[in-house]
């Protein structure tokens, strides 16, 4: 990758600051705290918008609020706005005056989407194109991230999938994300903005949201084998998807920020595996049978199923110089051990007895 200034970074500080400035949405979600995690440790300053309410929502980045001394990190600053809110964003947008600016936050549930369609288009797409309002008003020398999905290209071909295979969405997510990811190339083209795309496939984590079908498998396999659960309901078993660590995914984004020119990247590892795959292994890990304890909820399947999606991340490699380091397995024994120290928590306070399970 061509070195740049600031450490790999591509400009100090449109201020003139050597400390290079960030904003993110989605800040408090799976990958907005991975990449908060990453901008940190290359000496950005991070800002984060968050949504207001009733309790505290900040718990993948708690822990980056301190810093080696086990003092406040004050690079790490978090503002109340919204997607949806154009003011709040504009606001925002001008006081911070980011270098970059990286848009992670969506409804970004894909069978939630069907029962929201109208709030996931609102976050989802007019999110992205407000977003891109606010640089192309305020300040055009902003570097924009869009944070692009797999679900875009829907029942495509069995062969790997790459930026010009075609997108045929089969979801409300999938076509707001179609939207946002179109107009991140209009405005790019159009206004001359340093516009990027990230086509990242299925990326998970110990962090995933617990709603999510991987956390879902994992959780409930620790949960199972520590007495504290009995059954666990998924939908399509047999669906195939391009599985990858998120650690990885956002050393992806940030490479894309740092090139030469923007363009629009897939990310993901070549490989697949099945729902069906993912709990084997899961459940394999604490020395259980899945098919004892899986069983079919028909209310969790979509009303338009997505097969297969495999990547072709070849660009990536090749332009961004980006390789994926964890592979399947080591993702699934990553989960696993996270969610049955999770549930030897839930053990403990209950009270009893915590028995190893791996």
């Amino acid at each position: 990758m061509p070195s740049a200034p600031c450490g790999g970074v591509h400009a100090c500080s449109l201020s003139g600051s050597a400390m290079p400035v960030a904003l993110l949405t989605g800040i408090t979600g799976q990958d907005g705290s991975y990449l908060t995690e990453l901008l940190l440790e290359k000496g950005y300053e991070v800002h984060g918008i968050i949504r207001r309410s009733s309790s505290f929502n900040t718990g993948r980045i708690d822990h980056l609020y301190q810093d080696r001394h086990d003092s406040v990190d004050v690079r790490l600053k978090l503002h109340y706005g919204d997607l949806t809110d154009t003011t709040s964003l504009r606001r925002i947008v001008g006081e911070v005056d980011p270098d970059e600016i990286y848009n992670l936050g969506a409804q970004s549930h894909v069978r939630v989407s069907f029962d929201l369609p109208e709030f996931t288009a609102d976050v989802d797409a007019l999110g992205a194109m407000r977003l891109l309002e606010c640089i192309r008003d305020l300040n055009p020398r902003i570097r924009f991230y869009q944070a692009s999905s797999s679900e875009m290209f829907g029942n495509a071909p069995n062969g790997p999938l790459n930026e010009s295979s075609p997108f045929n969405p089969r979801s409300p997510y999938g076509a707001s994300k179609v939207f946002a990811h179109f107009v991140t190339r209009n405005y790019r083209e159009a206004y001359g903005l340093f516009a990027v795309s990230g086509i990242l496939f299925n990326h998970e984590s110990p962090r995933r949201g617990e709603t999510f079908v991987t956390r879902k498998v994992t959780r409930a396999a620790a949960r199972i084998k520590a007495g504290l659960q009995t059954r666990l309901y998924l939908g399509n078993l047999d669906a195939k998807r391009d599985w990858g660590f998120a650690g990885d995914y956002v050393e992806a984004m940030w490479r894309m920020m740092q090139h030469d020119e923007p363009d629009d990247f897939v990310i993901g590892t070549g490989q697949t595996h099945s729902v069906r795959e993912f709990c084997e292994a899961a459940f394999g890990r604490v020395g259980l049978d899945y098919r004892e304890f899986v069983k079919i909820d028909p209310r969790y399947l979509r009303p338009t199923e997505v097969d297969l999606l495999r990547a072709d991340a070849s660009k990536a490699r090749r332009l961004l110089d980006w390789e994926p380091r964890v592979r399947f397995h080591e993702l699934v024994e990553m989960m696993i051990d996270a969610d049955i120290e999770l549930a030897g928590r839930e053990l403990r306070s209950a009270g009893k007895p915590v028995i190893a399970t791996v």
